[in-house]
């Protein structure tokens, strides 16, 4: 259990009152005992042992805690086995709160895998008891007034640079060393931009910067010593950012807002000396702002990839003043790629590690040569339009393929009209030659005039007359 001070007061909304928990490991405050609150001596620790270690035991105090008569609100955290149910509160009176009925008791409950974290407003006074599998050993923590309390950022910081930074977190004023409760709080650092339209950050979005754990993980040395660490990979643009601690749990979030700082540009570049023939060497250049860094104190590690895909590490250790240079082979055409992290000192003598943007140039091909071994030059640009090239053989090689074109267009559409044409005919004559015959006796002349001109059409020859005949009906025999 933590309290807001070690007078036994906790403070809610601006008002002080006294809160006494008696806890799961068999530790109380000294007027959970008494049938009055007692005063508490100013030197007296918060928490006391009561009785024989029989009497603090687990199993006789049950996971009870006292809340005193003049408290309004108090919110607690219970730390129980994983996946197992919300643990259920017991009024002193015996009435029972359980999660699924905490909106109905003037309760805010947030459960979660390994804990519940529960606000009660104008709580019964007397001895409550928490039902669950809590977790042997963890306290019943009374949430007052959480804080984060992180180191200030340095003066001169880099867009790009690797911090690390660390913070403690207090609960009522005092450090929280309870292991568990770094599942329950999120700390993470902000930058906002002030937006001065002077510098690139102008207009920019809020960049969440850094998350402080205390996992062990990281740059975080020792797990669960109450020592929260944040990782600060400052990949944002360069230019004026204010600073907002915040602190999230389930039920509420608190915010620190720090004066602006500035964020300077990247001090390393890079640039490249280019040769023309494969199997030399390019010679890239990697300069430091002496303004802002040491340059001697200037160690660089990279890395160049290759356009088929390879890598080649390379360290650049000794220590010198001004320009470092490295040699990069040149393979073949195409895109490098060099990436580097860079690990010196501030002019005020701050370690830092910086991660420079990856630096990228083009090999182009040698130009090519005609068969004298000289080299293909474009035309020299005077200033005028050069004169269009009329002579006879290119327009007539033009000419001739127009009319080849055309040619080959009449001949396939005369070809598709003519056989559209015979086959709509052929069709049409099948049709009325398998119309069924009429014996009426006018029908009957008419048939017998269009015989006769048929047989008439017969007697001509002719190619329209033959493919006729081919695809006409023989007509069928009255008696079959």
């Amino acid at each position: 259990m933590f309290v807001a001070s070690k007078s036994g007061r906790i403070t809610f909304s601006g008002k002080t009152f006294r809160l006494a928990v008696l806890i799961s490991a068999g530790l109380t405050i000294p007027s959970a005992l008494s049938q009055e609150p007692a005063k508490a001596q100013p030197d007296s620790p918060p928490i006391a042992s009561l009785g024989n270690e029989y009497q603090n035991s687990i199993a006789l105090l049950k996971n009870r805690f006292r809340v005193d008569y003049n408290v309004e609100e108090v919110t607690m955290i219970f730390f129980r086995e994983f996946g197992s149910a919300p643990v259920v509160l017991v009024r002193p009176d015996g009435s029972k709160i359980f999660q699924t009925q905490a909106e109905q008791e003037n309760v805010v409950w947030f459960d979660d895998d390994t804990f519940d974290m529960v606000t009660i407003k104008n709580p019964v006074p007397g001895p409550w008891q928490a039902v669950g599998q809590i977790v042997p050993g963890s306290r019943i923590m009374v949430v007052s007034d959480i804080a984060l309390h992180a180191q200030p950022l340095p003066e001169v910081i880099f867009s790009g640079e690797i911090l690390k930074q660390t913070a403690r977190l207090t609960n009522g004023g005092e450090p929280v060393s309870e292991p568990g409760f770094r599942d329950v709080v999120a700390l993470d650092i902000e930058f906002v931009s002030t937006n001065n339209p002077n510098y690139d950050n102008f207009s920019s979005d809020r960049e969440v910067i850094a998350r402080f754990e205390d996992n062990g993980r990281g740059m975080d040395e020792r797990p669960s010593d109450g020592v929260f660490t944040g990782q600060f990979n400052l990949n944002v643009a360069a230019g004026e950012w204010r600073p907002v601690f915040r602190v999230s749990t389930p039920m509420y979030t608190r915010e620190q807002v720090d004066a602006p700082v500035m964020l300077y540009p990247n001090p390393v570049s890079m640039s490249v000396e280019q040769v023309e023939q494969e199997g030399e060497y390019h010679t890239l250049s990697i300069a430091a702002d002496p303004a802002l860094i040491q340059t001697d104190t200037l160690l660089i590690d990279g890395k160049v990839r290759y356009p088929n895909g390879d890598i080649q590490n390379f360290s650049i250790t000794e220590p010198q003043q001004g320009v470092r240079t490295q040699q990069i082979l040149n393979i073949d055409i195409g895109t490098y790629a060099v990436k580097l992290t860079t690990y010196g000192q501030t002019i005020s003598g701050r370690d830092f590690i910086l991660d420079v943007p990856e630096f990228r140039f083009d090999v182009e091909p040698a130009p090519e040569e005609d068969i004298q071994g000289e080299a293909i030059t474009a035309p020299e640009d005077n200033g005028q339009a050069p004169e269009p090239d009329t002579s006879q053989p290119q327009e007539s090689e033009t000419m001739q393929d127009s009319t080849l074109y055309m040619l080959l267009g009449v001949v396939n559409g005369s070809i598709l009209l003519i056989t559209g044409l015979i086959v709509g005919f052929v069709v049409w004559r099948r049709k009325k030659a398998a119309a069924p015959v009429v014996t009426e006796p006018s029908v009957a002349k008419k048939e017998t005039k269009t015989t006769e001109a048929d047989l008439t059409a017969e007697t001509k020859p002719g190619l329209l007359a033959k493919l006729t005949g081919i695809f006409k009906k023989k007509p069928k025999d009255k008696n079959e």
